[in-house]
């Protein structure tokens, strides 16, 4: 189950955390994978790790908050890695604060990078998905777009516009055979959660039904039975991964 082999899957946001865990999933089920993000060091590192266990990964180095680029730095990626058959839109940000207090450019950057920039990526790879009438189309919201969050207006709106974003594309594209999901994380074990205080962490846990943070494995999982033939039925749907925090 959940063999991937022979298809091909572009992660963004890559580098680290949730998609360094996705990427290495979906290649160790037998995926090519396009990795990208901002940090070309450690995509190679990444890659170079992959590599020594005969998998194959290809770092891409894209900023998806430029989305004027997109389509050029797809243009570039080798042959080899062409269709992309499954796309993880992973990459995120945050910049929190009261709304209050939130700049226009706190605001722009994050609806560009977790919303303009998964519209931009699509948009670029769908033509390849129609024509072979098989895609998977992962778009890793949050929780937080679901139950909001205070001090994350600009996050809450990006991901819940990711989870409208990802409905009305799944009823554009299911006639195409192309399935298109959502993964909504909950509070998750990554660079944004390390710098939380011992006493903000208990805070945050109890509210947490299974009693700890998620895991990047948590999320890569569920996007692995996304990405494959057995979800082939599972199209429009947002797979809340919050141990219970929202139910």
């Amino acid at each position: 189950m959940f063999d991937l082999s022979g298809k091909v899957a572009l992660v963004t946001g890559a580098s680290q955390g949730i998609g360094e865990a996705i990427a290495e999933l979906l290649a160790r089920r037998g995926a090519r994978v396009v990795a990208a993000a901002r940090s070309t060091d450690k995509l190679e590192a990444l890659a170079a790790r992959l590599g020594e266990d005969g998998l194959e990964v290809l770092p891409l180095t894209l900023d998806v908050a430029d989305a004027v680029a997109v389509p050029e730095v797809v243009k570039g990626i080798s042959d080899e890695f062409l269709p992309v058959q499954i796309l993880v839109n992973n990459a995120g940000i945050t910049d929190d604060n009261l709304l209050a207090r939130m700049s226009l450019d706190q605001w722009q950057r994050v609806i560009d990078t977790n919303l303009t920039g998964a519209y931009a990526l699509t948009r670029q790879l769908l033509r390849g998905m129609m024509r072979n009438r098989w895609g998977r189309i992962i778009n890793i919201a949050s929780i937080s777009g679901i139950m909001g969050v205070p001090g994350q207006a600009n996050y809450a709106a990006s991901k819940a516009g990711l989870i409208g974003f990802s409905k009305a594309l799944a009823r554009e594209l299911g006639s195409r055979n192309i399935t298109v999901n959502v993964v909504a994380p909950g509070f998750t074990e990554t660079a944004m959660t390390a710098g939380l205080t011992e006493s903000h962490r208990e805070d945050l846990l109890e509210q947490v039904v299974l009693g700890r943070l998620g895991t990047p494995g948590d999320i890569a999982a569920a996007v692995l039975y996304l990405a494959s033939e057995e979800a082939g039925y599972v199209t429009g749907h947002t797979l809340n991964i919050s141990g219970g925090l929202y139910i």
